[in-house]
């Protein structure tokens, strides 16, 4: 499977930060996206919400410039770090975001990171290396008797 640079070096980071206890859903330097962003937390202000995926007029500027971030544009920053929420048990509004306990638990980062990892196959227009329904295809044989 072809992948681009910028799928590799994002899936890179964030094996890494899973494994060295650094991905954070409350940190914008530690998110999915903050790690996707070498730990800075300047991607904070393309949203005036925290989980959202509307860009504030910072964000709508940088998209409009055709600006990209370790090569992801403002938009798609977005969509993974919405993902990542969504995936560790956040519920997402338009006005408010609920905050589930237990954040830094191993399994729901890894949930989170599931969905990240999804929305970064879909952006790069690549198959899902997180589907596994392929393992349990079959096809059903019929007998005649």
């Amino acid at each position: 499977m072809n992948t681009s640079i910028r799928f590799e070096k994002a899936i890179r980071k964030l094996y890494t930060a899973f494994h060295n206890n650094t991905l954070n859903p409350e940190d914008c330097k530690q998110c999915a996206v903050g790690n996707i962003l070498d730990n800075k937390d300047s991607w904070k202000h393309l949203t005036d919400l925290h989980g959202s995926t509307k860009l504030n007029y910072v964000g709508l500027v940088h998209q409009n410039l055709g600006r990209t971030f370790n090569g992801y544009s403002p938009l798609e920053l977005l969509k993974i770090e919405a993902a990542f929420l969504k995936g560790c048990g956040y519920r997402l509004s338009k006005s408010y975001c609920y905050k589930p306990d237990l954040i830094s638990d191993k399994t729901i980062l890894f949930h989170g990171l599931c969905e990240v990892v999804t929305v970064l196959c879909q952006l790069d227009e690549i198959d899902d290396v997180m589907d596994y329904s392929s393992l349990f295809q079959f096809e059903e044989v019929l007998t005649e008797g």
